[in-house]
């Protein structure tokens, strides 16, 4: 499977079936195999060559898909960028990648820094003349595709180097342990300028021979319209969007027919709210867990198999997930350690960072930074990102812990832990927790729920009800902005 073949290879199949289509625009097969004909000549016109990179600064839209297979087309590398970001934020991202054409919309032109080559227009005709359907793209699989870059919570943003091999493998991986077929509808509510939803929202099901639908601006009060509208057999969201999907009004009652399963990934989630979600809604929730650096996704319950709520499933195809201990020894009698991914989708590197690469991966494995189990049948089960673990007088804490007994609360929405530096103790958790639009939950009545529940030494310290949790860019709980919110103890 080769992905920058599919718009030339959709339009020979089916030239009249609809396989993309966003907020105002849909494209047949051979419209938008068309479409990525006349933005390649522009990019090419522009001085995109084989090789370069291009940097796409445009929100959600149909566009930035034509836009990555127009790159690809010309056997260019793509980098999304999150058109949210600031004027220094954009600039360093075009800078680090050495951007060679820049592609957004006219009202974000202002965003973009001085000395780049600016596209707002993929659809003029760069000169006359078409190539036919079908004809040769220059990608190959071992050229580079995509440039992710992460979300910068630890340091400066870093490039995720995926090639097409990775992409390609991926994309095989996500379409077997799916059963995708041409049937498969999926609704893009994630952002474009993430790998999750480039390859799970969009990718996968192109190349089942299915089709996409991209939502714009997600708004939970409207979701369920555009699932009744579009009849997609599945979306993919993070924990945070299951949250706010449960805490709809009683009278939201929709049509959920047509799903067929919908995916959880991309951060830690409460196996409560999972299963409120399911039961309220009646659509199977099957939660996975990857990396940018794993190309989306390296385990995942099954779709047609035993599902275990609380578990990220089992490894997917072509890939293999082991756990080590601190020596980087094999863990086999599912005690806790590091999870290692091995596989094709596993990235090349990161973009001019060789130091940070080789830490990351190590005879062919990638160091998740994670800490999970495999049980006697291979499901993981993730404890805690080592970073966030808290150790306090010497003991273990593990935040996730804590937050998965506070979700067993009616009323809560989301809940979040970190560390408070203290003294003489080390850290201390302190606790976040956002509720539900009629819960009248007291940090006291809080705070005696966990006492049934852990330990003295687990018991956060504070306990804060907010309004909302804060996310970063994918809609991860940004535990760096609330470790900041936490001033250390005297």
């Amino acid at each position: 499977m080769h992905l920058p073949d599919i718009p030339g290879r959709r339009a020979m199949q089916d030239p009249d079936a609809a396989i993309v289509a966003d907020d105002t625009t849909v494209y047949t097969a051979a419209t938008f195999d068309a479409a990525v004909v006349r933005a390649a000549r522009v990019l090419a016109a522009a001085g995109l060559t084989r090789g370069t990179v291009v940097a796409v600064v445009v929100p959600n839209t149909a566009d930035l898909v034509v836009a990555l297979f127009a790159a690809w087309r010309l056997g260019a590398a793509a980098t999304p960028v999150n058109p949210a970001l600031g004027r220094h934020e954009i600039a360093y991202q075009l800078g680090d990648c050495a951007a060679r054409v820049v592609v957004t919309i006219p009202e974000l032109t202002a965003a973009i820094p001085e000395g780049f080559r600016v596209v707002t227009d993929l659809h003029a005709a760069a000169d006359a003349g078409d190539p036919p359907v079908g004809s040769d793209v220059l990608a190959e699989p071992d050229d580079l595709a995509l440039l992710i870059y992460t979300s910068g919570t630890t340091g400066k943003p870093k490039g995720v180097m995926l090639d097409h091999a990775n992409l390609s493998a991926m994309v095989s991986s996500s379409i077997a342990e799916m059963s995708m077929d041409s049937t498969a509808h999926s609704l893009l509510i994630l952002p474009l300028f993430h790998v999750n939803g480039i390859v799970a929202g969009v990718m996968s099901a192109l190349a089942a021979g299915g089709r996409t639908t991209i939502a714009g601006r997600f708004d939970p009060r409207t979701l369920f319209d555009r699932v009744e509208a579009a009849r997609p057999t599945f979306f993919s969201a993070v924990p945070a969007i299951y949250a706010m999907l449960v805490d709809l009004p009683e009278t939201v009652t929709p049509d959920t027919s047509s799903l067929r399963y919908v995916i959880c990934g991309a951060a830690p989630a409460s196996a409560e709210v999972l299963r409120r979600f399911e039961s309220r809604y009646g659509v199977p929730v099957i939660e996975g867990y990857g990396l940018s650096e794993g190309t989306c996704a390296s385990t995942l319950n099954p779709v047609d198999g035993p599902r275990k709520p609380g578990t990220v499933g089992r490894a997917m195809p072509g890939q293999t997930v082991r756990i080590v201990d601190a020596d980087g020894e094999t863990i086999t009698d599912g005690r806790p350690g590091e999870v290692l991914i091995q596989g094709p989708n596993v990235m090349r590197g990161y973009l001019g960072r060789p130091e940070e690469t080789a830490k990351t991966l190590v005879d062919g494995w990638l160091h998740t930074g994670d800490v999970g189990f495999l049980d006697d049948e291979g499901y993981l089960t993730l404890v805690d990102r080592s970073k966030d673990m808290i150790i306090r007088n010497g003991e273990n804490i593990y935040p996730r812990e804590i937050e998965s007994v506070v979700y067993l609360l009616d009323g809560v929405r989301e809940a979040a832990v970190v560390g408070r530096p203290h003294p003489t103790r080390g850290e201390e958790p302190v606790l976040f927790v956002s509720l539900n639009r009629d819960a009248s939950l007291t940090e006291d009545a809080i705070d005696a729920h966990i006492a049934e529940h852990l330990a003295r030494y687990k018991r956060p310290v504070t306990i804060t009800v907010v309004d909302d949790i804060p996310k970063n860019p994918v809609g991860k709980i940004d535990k760096p902005s609330l470790r900041r919110q936490v001033a250390p103890v005297a």
